[in-house]
């Protein structure tokens, strides 16, 4: 192993309390650091104790590709990085992995927020969902907030408090039960519930340093995280793989841990949405030409949850040049244009499969050409809904639809 694979940049959890929070390991770290540094939030922890001799202390306040750019020249030199809690648990040990090997880190955490959350409360933490807020879009919060959820939420600072009971109440949540549990560990440790209702109309001020705990009412509607849902749940222009057909066509794509899906033809974006609702880490790139459909898709993944949803405004085959490869791709619109199931086809690695729908006769005589080719499966679904038919009630037909999944084989 290399002088440059060994640990030199160490990674410390600390909490509210400061120094005093660390274990004699921990402490040794911080006093043998030639560099530290520290996050913004730390100034106020760490006030007033005595840190040892350094040679240089940087701040993340600085920006981080700057800090980052620091760090990595001191790479080989003790670099100590002091982090609230558990830095692996959206934190910055788990940033600064995407750079240094693992093999040169590290980490000594100390109880995450989460952790702590859930032991002031009593909530098992293997039932609650955890997520992150900090420095990221409200949005994140739509896709868990479910009836009877339980959901622990690090913040920014205290006006996301108010931000969270306002989506809250505008989802019919405003039931909800708040926990604001400020400066856990410290000193100044104190714990504030009241429902998003009571946080909008009294306004009451928070610390900065908090972690939000949300008990979601029962009584909100529900958005499962399961495919297929309602049509409604979407803006749309009436180019939408309707609920049934979404539900089949995400099942024959089978989303999984971290994969990656292009949805060609997004359209509103619905099934791009529901396969990074399906949680695990999933992503997707949405590519859309007409820009209508484009303002809707963005509108679509902020109200359910999804604002990372990576939209390519353009055209296939020509948008597809230069994105990150797919692990799956759904071709919901275009199969029948030039090239299209061609660069789609080329970009999927060993393994990785292709689903693309069909509603017109020309599409099914694609797909059925593209079957005679590569093999796969070919299925033809027709939904019939229910709907008033005078005095009475009859079936109402939607256009069948034909589905056409292939994996691509070792070369």
């Amino acid at each position: 192993m290399s002088d440059l694979q060994q640990p030199w940049l160490t990674i410390i959890g600390i909490g509210d309390n400061g120094l005093e929070s660390l274990t004699p390991e921990a402490q040794s770290h911080v006093w043998q650091a030639e560099t530290l540094v520290l996050g913004e939030r730390l100034d106020a922890v760490i006030d007033g104790s005595s840190l040892p001799e350094l040679k240089r202390i940087l701040t993340w306040g600085a920006g981080f590709r700057e800090t980052l750019a620091e760090i990595l020249k001191l790479r080989g030199s003790p670099v100590t990085v002091l982090a609230t809690g558990d830095p692996m648990h959206f934190g910055i040990g788990a940033t600064l992995r995407r750079h240094v090997a693992a093999e040169e880190m590290y980490i000594l955490p100390s109880p995450s927020a989460f952790s702590l959350a859930a032991a002031r409360l009593g909530w098992p933490l293997q039932s609650v969902t955890q997520i992150s807020l900090h420095g990221r879009p409200l949005a994140f919060l739509n896709r868990h907030v479910l009836p009877r959820a339980r959901i622990l939420a690090l913040t920014s600072d205290a006006s996301t408090i108010e931000q969270a009971s306002g989506l809250l109440v505008h989802r019919g949540f405003g039931n909800s039960i708040l926990h604001v549990l400020e400066h856990m560990g410290g000193g100044a440790e104190r714990v504030v519930t009241l429902t998003a209702c009571q946080i909008l109309e009294h306004q009451p001020e928070f610390s900065d340093f908090n972690t939000l705990a949300i008990d979601c009412a029962s009584d909100g509607p529900l958005l499962s995280p399961v495919s297929g849902l309602p049509d409604e749940a979407f803006r749309h222009d009436g180019q939408l793989t309707k609920r049934e057909i979404r539900a089949v066509t995400l099942s024959q794509l089978s989303p999984f841990p971290n994969a990656m899906l292009w949805d060609v033809g997004a359209g509103c974006g619905s099934i791009a949405i529901e396969w990074m609702r399906s949680g695990m880490g999933t992503r997707a790139i949405a590519i859309e030409a007409k820009p209508e459909r484009v303002a809707m898709m963005r509108e679509n993944a902020e109200n359910l949850g999804v604002p990372d949803l990576d939209i390519v405004e353009g055209e296939a085959p020509t948008a597809l040049a230069g994105l990150r490869r797919p692990d799956a791709v759904f071709i919901g619109g275009g199969i029948t244009g030039e090239g299209v199931f061609e660069a789609c086809w080329q970009a999927l690695g060993p393994g990785g499969w292709l689903a693309a729908n069909a509603v017109t006769i020309e599409g099914e005589a694609r797909l059925a050409e593209l079957r005679g080719i590569y093999g796969g499966d070919l299925i033809r679904i027709q939904v019939s809904r229910a709907a008033p038919v005078g005095r009475y009630c009859g079936w109402k037909s939607l256009m069948p639809v034909t589905i056409w999944t292939a994996t691509k084989e070792e070369a």
